[in-house]
């Protein structure tokens, strides 16, 4: 008996039919161990695409941070200053509606183009794609192509599989703990960042560089498939996205099947055998181990590798290319030719997902243009909300947050308007640095009488002096009774 405190497990036994017709009790696991993946190198278009964009958002990623803009650098999301430049720009936590348009953006463009062309970001451009191909690159080049990481993998441990595994880690970290290092230095300038990792200081920027280094090593160096195929959300909700007319890596049944091998010399059509000789290539190069021969499965990127592998079997058996193609689902169906798929392609979905982008495109960049590069915010002096002062005057006290939104200093005069009499009696103009915020005490004050009690609405209207930015913002004048 089991103690009360201890749940009961509940066994499910199964009895498969044994060759001499004999049942055979068996326990069955509900949980499968993870097999790994060895991706066999294959060339081709969508193999040199792929690397074609590995080189490309690499650049971009590692080189930015190092280039500058004047005296900064040129893209620098600084949190402690709570400012962000990109490029010529200076965004303020006040500019925050342009993170949501480009969030908003962002999520049409996936949209788009995943009703057009399934995957394609998944595939070419998603970050655990780039780094599982650097990472794989590196261990190909190290241990092997595919047969010899299966060999040294299924080996005993020798002196030779110790120093490759060991070389290939050390590798590895290395590149993980730069990704980490470049991350960060889009939060910290990344030279001074770096004088400071030099002499171990700066306790947080150590640990962020650590943690998205280890999260680099561990999603591109062993995780891989795993993460696309159970972790990313996108996979599972894409089918919603999808249609029949959506262009996905698709099999030609069709044309392929019955499957089988066959000498490239005989007339496979006289013996009733389709153009797919089973060579599994297609299987060997996919990243995350699926047979497209079975239909569209939610675990395929999209990335192209078993149409060039197919593609080069194709060529050794003088066969049509395109048994493995990009295609649609009515295409393959109907016999389609690229041009009327291409023609179905452009479906209502997809040009109302275009038009919108488009407007949105274009008011987010008009807003950048027209944008005033100056941001005022005004807030009560709680300490002091209303006194008569010497000369019969009653006055209030305001704090105005000036923000210079530009790569010089500027020069700005505060002047305030809605009540008889109105002035300012606190200095009137005040300079701001490049691309700096400044609290400045403003005091205005009103003739004794010369409004009812109560709270009028009053303007501040601040202008730079020199230039044409100009901001208005309101507050309210109190009256005591």
């Amino acid at each position: 008996m089991k103690p009360p405190s201890e749940p009961a497990r509940k066994v499910i036994p199964i009895s498969p039919i044994a060759s001499d017709g004999s049942s055979q009790g068996e326990i069955v696991s509900l949980y499968e161990a993870q097999k790994k993946i060895y991706p066999r190198s294959i060339s081709g278009v969508f193999a040199r695409w792929r690397w074609g964009m590995v080189f490309l958002t690499q650049l971009v990623f590692y080189g930015l941070p190092w280039f500058e803009w004047g005296q900064r650098q040129m893209v620098l999301f600084d949190l402690g200053a709570r400012r962000f430049y990109i490029f010529g720009l200076v965004l303020y936590p006040q500019d925050f509606i342009y993170l949501t348009g480009l969030l908003i953006i962002s999520a049409l463009s996936l949209f788009l183009f995943t009703a057009v062309a399934g995957r394609l970001w998944c595939g070419f451009a998603c970050p655990q794609t780039v780094y599982t191909e650097m990472f794989m690159w590196i261990e190909h080049k190290i241990e092997g192509d595919r047969s010899a990481r299966l060999r040294l993998d299924n080996g005993p441990w020798t002196f030779e599989k110790v120093r490759k595994k060991f070389f290939k880690q050390v590798i590895w970290i290395a590149v993980a703990l730069w990704t980490g290092f470049t991350f960060v230095g889009y939060f910290v300038p990344i030279r001074e960042l770096g004088a400071e990792l030099l002499v171990m200081q700066g306790g947080w920027q150590i640990f962020w560089v650590l943690f998205y280094g280890f999260a680099t090593y561990g999603n591109a160096g062993y995780m891989r498939e795993q993460v696309c195929k159970y972790m990313c959300p996108y996979a599972r909700f894409q089918s919603a996205m999808f249609d029949k007319d959506t262009l996905i890596v698709s099999y030609d049944v069709e044309r392929g099947e019955p499957r089988g091998p066959r000498n490239k010399n005989i007339d496979h059509k006289a013996k009733g055998l389709g153009d797919c000789i089973d060579c599994t290539l297609c299987v060997q190069v996919c990243p995350v181990g699926i047979d497209i021969r079975k239909g569209l499965q939610y675990e395929c990127i999209g990335c192209g590798l078993c149409v060039d592998a197919c593609n080069t079997v194709m060529d050794k058996m003088h066969y049509p290319k395109g048994l493995i193609r990009f295609s649609t689902q009515n295409g393959v169906a109907q016999r389609w030719s690229q041009s009327q798929i291409l023609r179905r392609v452009l479906r209502p979905r997809v040009l109302i997902y275009s038009a919108v982008l488009v407007a949105l495109c274009v008011g987010m960049m008009a807003s950048l243009v027209t944008r005033t590069p100056l941001k005022v915010d005004v807030v009560r002096d709680r300490a002091a909300l209303s006194r008569i002062v010497a000369g019969g005057k009653l006055e209030n006290i305001y704090r105005l947050q000036i923000m210079n939104a530009t790569e010089g200093p500027q020069r700005y005069r505060i002047g305030a308007r809605g009540l008889e009499g109105l002035e300012v009696a606190s200095d009137a103009e005040v300079e701001i640095g490049a691309a700096e915020s400044r609290w400045v005490a403003v005091r205005l004050q009103i003739p004794y009488g010369s409004a009812p009690s109560g709270s009028h609405v009053v303007q501040f209207d601040v202008q730079a002096l020199g230039g044409a930015a100009h901001v208005t913002e309101k507050s309210v004048f109190l009256v005591p009774r």
